[in-house]
């Protein structure tokens, strides 16, 4: 039997800042040297389509299985958090980001390069990233808007600056001189993750798992993976959303500026395109992050919104472009503008749809779900403008994307009510563990588990006492 986790040892809230902001700072390095660096490689796009003499939908596999990479490895991610705590596993992650990219500078064909920036950098990627978020959203309650689109705002202002700035290594050392200082650079993340000091503790399983060989390890893998949210409806609808999100939403990103050569204009303008979107992320994030903690409208309702408006820009930019650089740079600040507000609240809502205790968890799995949508969006836009010879039928399929996901955002349980529902406890989770392994291995006894930030508590004296929780050194 699983009891509440305020009879076990009182209500545990976030601190509400405290270290917790140098937990924000942390992300905010993190999104810069894994999302602001992913959305940026659009200018080595163009090296490698010319170096290697390869189609544009071959090139667009480095970054496909990157970001694949950075999903599909997320729940292992979550789950070795879950066991040994999230400082070690951010600290391994940032060594192997940096270790692909140095090891891509020494590639001598697109194969290297999918082996390095996309598969050990996309691995590291995921150790670092989801991690690093759901310890921001473990601080925060009233403000975890502000703390995400805070921490989140390294993506804008490293859109901004990466371009021009990877243009330049480009020019002056190369494209393997360039990777070779982001391998460097990408090395910082490992200072990040020793920054983190955990508030809960790892799960850990009752003496009573041992009993049975059987109950032990499909429970530990339920546990630690949080495979019982598979069976929840709400999460399931999240998860089919943003992987229409993930195929559309970084399109933009891989091919803008590649578009905006094709389109005739020169290396430093196309690159200028991508910053100056950099600029009004930032502004959306904040936005976001601001009207989000006013409280007058749910967090759903804001992604759902954002999302309809990201659509609609990028289903409007090929007739931007034909106002010529002035348009194409109008519509593409609006499509900023619409990504930055966006994005922290795709992680936002999560809380409101699985509960605090096994957000982590819930991470990892929605990444491994979306990992579908961003595996198969570059690539084919880019198969789409091998047929079509220009990028604008890419940008309105990504759109279309988009506009899909807000779709099936709106069949969530409750989307037209003005009030949250109620987010589904862990001890339902619990439930549909304990039937899972009843099933699995009849004859059992069923087990009982502690759910995260809990641990065992031998006293069955109930208490009710609420208390603040000290990150442990």
């Amino acid at each position: 039997m699983v009891k509440p986790q305020a009879q076990k040892q009182g209500v545990v809230l976030p601190p509400e800042g405290g270290w917790g902001w140098v937990v924000v700072g942390a992300l905010f390095v993190v999104s810069t040297l894994v999302f602001g660096l992913i959305r940026s490689l659009g200018v080595f796009f163009v090296e490698f389509v010319q170096y290697f003499d390869e189609s544009a939908q071959a090139v667009s596999w480095i970054t496909s299985i990157g970001l694949a990479m950075q999903q599909l490895f997320s729940p292992l991610a979550t789950a070795l958090c879950n066991m040994y705590g999230t400082r070690p596993v951010v600290m391994v992650g940032g060594f192997l980001s940096g270790l692909g990219l140095i090891l891509a500078s020494l590639a001598t064909s697109l194969t290297h390069l999918y082996l390095t920036m996309g598969l050990i950098s996309g691995a590291g990627w995921a150790f670092v990233f989801t991690p690093t978020v759901g310890s921001v959203m473990q601080y925060f309650t009233r403000r975890r808007s502000l703390a995400m689109a805070l921490g989140f705002t390294g993506v804008g202002l490293s859109s901004f600056a990466f371009s021009p700035l990877f243009q330049y290594l480009v020019e002056v050392y190369g494209w393997r001189g360039a990777l070779l200082i982001l391998g460097g650079l990408s090395l910082n993340m490992v200072a990040c993750g020793a920054l983190i000091r955990p508030i809960t503790a790892a799960k850990a399983l009752d003496k009573t798992v041992k009993d049975s060989s059987c109950s032990s390890l499909l429970s530990q893998v339920s546990m630690y993976f949080e495979l019982p949210l598979l069976l929840q409806r709400p999460f399931l609808t999240f998860g089919l959303a943003i992987t229409f999100f993930n195929a559309g939403y970084f399109i933009p990103y891989v091919h803008l500026v590649a578009h905006s050569r094709h389109c005739g204009f020169s290396e430093y303008q196309a690159a200028f395109v991508i910053s100056a979107t950099g600029v009004t992320d930032i502004v959306g994030r904040l936005l976001s992050g601001w009207v989000s903690d006013l409280g007058r409208l749910r967090l759903v309702h804001m992604l759902c919104m954002w999302t309809l408006l990201l659509g609609l820009f990028l289903v409007a930019l090929p007739l931007g472009t034909l106002a010529g650089y002035a348009g194409l740079l109008t519509v593409s600040l609006a499509q900023g503008l619409c990504s930055g507000a966006m994005t922290p609240l795709v992680f936002a809502v999560v809380p409101e749809i699985v509960g605090m205790e096994r957000m982590l968890g819930a991470l990892g799995l929605l990444q491994l779900i979306e990992s579908v949508g961003g595996l198969l969006g570059a690539p084919l836009s880019g198969l789409l403008k091998d047929r079509t010879g220009s990028y604008l039928a890419s940008f309105v399929v990504a759109g279309g994307f988009l506009l899909m996901g807000a779709a099936v955002t709106a069949t969530l349980p409750g989307f037209f009510s003005c009030t949250s529902p109620k987010a589904p406890s862990n001890a339902e989770g619990a439930l549909h563990l304990k039937e899972f392994n009843q099933e699995s291995c009849p004859g059992k006894q069923s087990i009982t588990f502690t759910p995260l930030s809990e641990k065992p508590v031998r006293d069955p004296e109930p208490s009710t006492e609420t208390t603040n929780l000290t990150p442990d050194l």
